[in-house]
């Protein structure tokens, strides 16, 4: 490990030359990392905490999020997936910096001790469902921002319908999300979910194969350390 954190060091040092050499080893140092990472996470020693509510997203994706809301300064943003609600109420909080926009937080269960904010609405049923989608489309009818964030069911099927669903909603120059394209391999497994197969990677690549209007800001996944590889997709048409 001393050896491939050196290797790593010296990736900054050297020349373009150089650097194009050492950047097989370097990626096998991020991946080696990220494995070390994602287990001790999802043993509960590494989560996340937004104002004490508990999420499951890593603080360099946190940051990549602050950015993002920071530049495009949404009117809404539309989340799938609400866990206990720190990524929602994480949303809310910058949307307060930035001073404006809300947040629409959408799961099939929801507990009643989820964080309140006067700028998050929780949605409660399935984010494929024609009464949710009727609530998300009145929302954002007319709004000249929306981001939206997928992180709910993992499997390849439910992440391709709901990519194909909610890219409607997305606006040129905002992004739709689409997390933890790192399982199933990229570079993570996960033990929870030991027969996941093919996931969100797989539905992301599926998708950007026969859609040009987005394309894939790798400028998003620059600290190396990210729960969604391929996954931060720019609209550009």
């Amino acid at each position: 490990m001393l050896r491939r954190l050196r290797t790593l060091l010296a990736l900054f040092q050297n020349t373009r030359r150089e650097r194009r050499e050492l950047i097989p080893c370097a990626n096998q140092i991020v991946q080696d990392f990220h494995r070390l990472y994602f287990n001790d996470v999802f043993d509960k020693q590494l989560r996340v905490n937004w104002l004490g509510v508990e999420m499951l997203k890593y603080p360099t994706d946190l940051l990549v999020y602050q950015e993002i809301i920071h530049e495009i300064r949404p009117d809404l943003i539309v989340e799938t997936g609400t866990y206990q609600g720190g990524s929602a109420l994480f949303f809310a909080s910058i949307l307060d910096l930035v001073g404006g926009g809300q947040v629409v937080s959408i799961d099939v269960n929801t507990g009643s001790n989820l964080p309140h904010h006067p700028r998050i609405t929780y949605l409660v049923g399935s984010s494929t469902s024609e009464d949710v989608l009727a609530d998300v489309s009145r929302r954002a009818a007319g709004l000249e921002t929306v981001l939206v964030t997928l992180d709910s069911s993992h499997t390849k099927q439910h992440v391709a319908r709901e990519i194909d669903i909610y890219r409607r909603f997305v606006t040129t120059g905002s992004y739709l999300i689409v997390e933890d394209t790192k399982l199933n391999g990229h570079p993570v497994f996960t033990r929870y979910e030991p027969d996941l197969g093919e996931g969100p990677m797989e539905a992301v690549l599926d998708f950007l194969a026969k859609d040009r209007t987005f394309q894939v800001d790798h400028s998003r996944e620059r600290f190396f350390l990210t729960s969604n590889p391929n996954g931060f997709l720019l609209k550009i048409a």
